[in-house]
């Protein structure tokens, strides 16, 4: 069978592309291998199903008792498993419902440039595109650490997501944003939390005044840290032996979930077969355009090694889309403030600079901060700890960047977005006429200097 387009992957870009190739007749071929993954990695086992558990731990009772705990827990699992399946069942239905897109269950890998082997059903077939398009996200990465890959009760993220039964105790190898948004998760949930990381620094990339804010919020909840550990293995129990502070120390729990980070999905795709080059941490190379290095095959989304976020591969097909509809005028370099939140019990949002990285930069900065204890919403919401802070170039007056520890962040961090893309100055928030009480009207006092 020969297409217009095929699309490996049906994940955040590959299926906004699809549908638009669709609308303009062309036809498209969309290859994905788990069932269980149509609508992509955010809406399956990121940061849909993960925000869904989030929610729900904010309204358990840490401090119940194990049935209690358990009950909650489990109406929790259920909710994440009802929403995960109605979603990715609409976004199988948008995509199956249109003449022009046939979607395939299978694993796909090049057998040259332009035809794409796929095995499905204990067989194999090749299908052919003018165009051919990535979008096979990322997996877990499980670090070489000895048992960690055969002791029983080790997890990966989309996996600790789907336990049946409520972890007591839960250990967590990792101490980067994933493994805080599980450690404020299931502490909320009422489990006893243990963070180990091997290196010193908590949040290095975050100024030194937000991660320590951010661990005492935590640390607030009962989460514990154990940082600058080196460990040594994996056993059954699972059990996690570690040095910490110069002494051994042997760590069991229900469950342990191994958040070191996530990697390309490259693996199974032989991209040597279509000429299509990797990068060292094998991601598939791409330009400002999305192209890799074979003629007419793009690739979008994590597995191009940038940065993680479903709203990355939206846009990438933007990017994509711009030069199939003749502009072009779009690339990864037009690509500007792009903000991120963390889903914490107390949310961390961020866009732009921070201190560390103007100092480096050698800008002359004026730093505003406002503590949100002092903010009207933040009282009624009964969730006062927490900072806003953000850097204002001291000779143009513009937002070089915000950091947003409070209730809402997630959503006022936009309008700081927005503004800093308008290249506005500072003043614009600060003279804006917000509705009370909100959290967005915190920006008036926070760009008061």
């Amino acid at each position: 069978m020969k297409y217009d387009a095929v699309i490996i992957g049906f994940g955040k870009g590959g299926k906004t592309l699809a549908g638009k190739l669709a609308k303009t007749g062309k036809s498209v071929a969309l290859i994905e291998k788990d069932p269980n993954m149509y609508g992509g990695t955010c809406i399956n086992v990121g940061c849909i199903p993960s925000k869904s558990l989030i929610h729900s731990a904010a309204s358990a009772n840490p401090y119940g008792d194990a049935a209690e705990k358990e009950k909650k827990y489990r109406e929790a699992i259920e909710e994440k498993r009802r929403l995960t399946k109605m979603l990715r069942t609409k976004n199988y239905d948008k995509l199956a419902s249109s003449p022009n897109i046939t979607i395939y269950n299978g694993t796909a890998r090049f057998a040259e440039r332009s035809k794409i082997e796929v095995k499905t059903g204990g067989k194999s077939i090749i299908i052919e595109g003018d165009k051919i398009f990535i979008n096979t996200g990322s997996t877990p990465r499980i670090p070489p650490i000895s048992g960690l890959s055969t002791t029983s009760g080790i997890y990966t993220s989309a996996e600790l997501m789907d336990l049946d039964n409520f972890p007591e105790k839960l250990t967590i190898i990792g101490g980067g944003y994933i493994g805080l948004e599980f450690a404020s998760m299931f502490s909320g949930f009422g489990s006893d939390v243990t963070v180990i990381q091997d290196g010193e620094t908590f949040l290095p990339r975050e100024d030194e005044d937000i991660a320590g804010e951010i661990k005492a919020i935590l640390e607030k909840s009962g989460v514990k840290f154990r940082l600058g550990a080196k460990i040594k293995y994996v056993d059954e129990g699972p059990k996690v032996v570690f040095e910490w502070n110069k002494q051994d120390y042997s760590l069991e729990s229900d469950a342990v979930l191994a958040a070191t980070g996530r990697i390309p999905n490259t693996s199974e795709l032989n991209c040597q077969a279509a000429g299509i080059e990797l990068t060292s941490k094998q991601a598939v190379k791409v330009d400002q355009n999305l192209r890799t290095t074979a003629e007419n095959v793009w690739a979008m989304g994590d597995v191009t090694g940038g940065l993680q976020h479903t709203y990355i591969s939206l846009d990438d097909s933007r990017i994509v889309w711009s030069q199939l509809s003749g502009s072009g005028n779009y690339t990864a370099d037009s690509r500007r403030n792009v903000p991120y939140s963390v889903f914490l019990s107390t949310p961390y949002s961020r866009v732009g600079m921070n201190e560390k990285e103007a100092q480096k930069s050698g800008i002359d900065y004026i730093t505003a901060a406002l503590p949100v204890s002092t903010i009207p919403k933040a009282q009624v919401l009964k969730s006062t700890d927490g900072i806003l802070k953000a850097l204002i170039d001291k000779n143009t007056n513009k937002i070089l960047g915000a950091m947003l520890l409070c209730a809402e962040s997630y959503e006022v961090i936009n309008i700081i977005k927005l503004a800093m893309d308008m290249d506005a100055d500072y003043t614009v928030l600060r003279d804006r006429i917000f509705t009370h009480p909100t959290m967005a009207e915190a920006l008036n006092d926070l760009f008061t200097l």
